[in-house]
């Protein structure tokens, strides 16, 4: 069974980009990434697209998307539904089809990083790594053998991840 997973931010430009990406590397057929934002920017970042590049990580399919994209009756259902940054956390969600398990795993924001090209890779990089590290916790888990309640609270735990 492959289970979706929704990567939330507002500008759906840096980090739920990354989490799509790490996700869908690591997901080995288990799991399914997408992300979106609450107001999204229209592109991917370019050093996001730069860094993942770098590290022959997939692109092509990578857009910046609004999440009422994944609200409608005809979206994929959500499994899992993790904001990334605060003011995402706190706004009013749209209603997810189905009973996704949420999170919020918030983290700093490495399109917010300023300074030469290589201070601003390594803060995509920073982020690649957390995300990478909390997901892969998250994706450990049991989920056939967990009751809802378990899975919501290993869901909480993996985003303390670092």
């Amino acid at each position: 069974m492959t289970r979706n997973i929704l990567i939330l931010c507002t500008g759906n430009s840096a980090r739920s980009i990354l989490g799509e990406v790490v996700i869908n590397v690591l997901g080995e057929g288990r799991f399914r990434g997408f992300s979106a934002g609450s107001q999204p920017k229209g592109e991917v970042n370019p050093y996001a697209i730069e860094f993942l590049r770098d590290h022959g990580l997939p692109t092509a399919s990578l857009r910046s998307k609004s999440w009422t994209e994944f609200a409608g009756a005809t979206a994929p259902k959500m499994d899992f539904i993790f904001t990334v940054c605060d003011q995402a956390a706190g706004e009013a969600c749209p209603v997810w089809p189905g009973t996704p398990i949420t999170a919020h795993w918030g983290m700093p924001d490495p399109a917010a990083v300023q300074g030469s090209r290589a201070q601003r890779l390594l803060a995509f990089r920073k982020t690649y790594l957390t995300l990478e590290a909390k997901l892969r916790f998250f994706m450990a888990f049991d989920f056939a053998a967990a009751t809802a309640g378990a899975v919501k609270q290993h869901a909480v735990i993996a985003g303390t991840k670092s």
